[in-house]
């Protein structure tokens, strides 16, 4: 028989996680609360740093940090990496937000504000509660969560509604052109929700995107 008061079967121990938990989102709290406005910029961690994704990532982490916007990323390596550099060489707030996992992330050098974080999920709050737009360069299933995340968010009004910009038209065409042609044509989803995605190429477009929805 299946259990029905599943609070009650909790194991000897398991409880103390909540206090983890607690406590990764008081230290993620208490570090960004005053961080002003800021970009979460998402993407890839296997992007190399002689591929043209990671010198555009970098040079639109500078161009905000000198439009006053901090730089949030994930904290690792490729994409991560690129927008804390350029964050921190344009002399900005360049935040990552690190999780620890048994492979593949590493803390990168350029983030001068550091967090780790254990649970995927408190990590995800503090990117989309400090952030007044979504920067997704080209990425992965990780790249991809966050990116419906923020969109799911959005649609459901469990958020303000902010930029979601997708970088690189000939990397996310084909992702839009899916969900109009599919979720959209389906009624799976509506026109306002195909609103919530931009594609964009230039850094200076991308910046002045989010300038037109953000005061400083």
């Amino acid at each position: 028989m299946e259990k029905q008061f599943l609070i009650d079967d909790f194991k000897a121990g398991e409880a103390w996680r909540l206090f983890k938990i607690m406590g990764e989102f008081v230290e993620g709290i208490e570090i960004l609360h005053d961080v002003g406005p800021a970009v979460s910029i998402f993407g890839s961690s296997r992007i190399k740093p002689d591929d043209p994704i990671y010198k555009k990532t970098e040079e639109i982490a500078a161009l905000f940090v000198k439009n006053n916007f901090a730089v949030i990323t994930g904290g690792g390596g490729g994409v991560m990496e690129a927008a804390n550099k350029g964050a921190s060489k344009a002399g900005g707030a360049s935040i990552g937000l690190n999780i620890t996992l048994p492979f593949e992330q590493k803390p990168n050098q350029y983030s001068n504000i550091k967090l780790e974080f254990k649970y995927f999920f408190i990590r995800k709050v503090m990117f989309v509660k400090y952030a007044t737009a979504y920067i997704i360069m080209p990425g992965g299933f990780g790249t991809l969560d966050e990116f419906f995340e923020a969109v799911t968010l959005i649609q459901t009004h469990r958020i303000k509604p902010f930029p979601v910009i997708l970088v690189g038209s000939d990397y996310w065409s084909g992702l839009i052109e899916w969900i109009k042609s599919r979720l959209l044509v389906e009624k799976l989803i509506s026109s306002e929700d195909v609103d919530i995605l931009q594609i964009m190429d230039e850094p200076e477009e991308i910046v002045n995107a989010v300038k037109k929805v953000v005061t400083i």
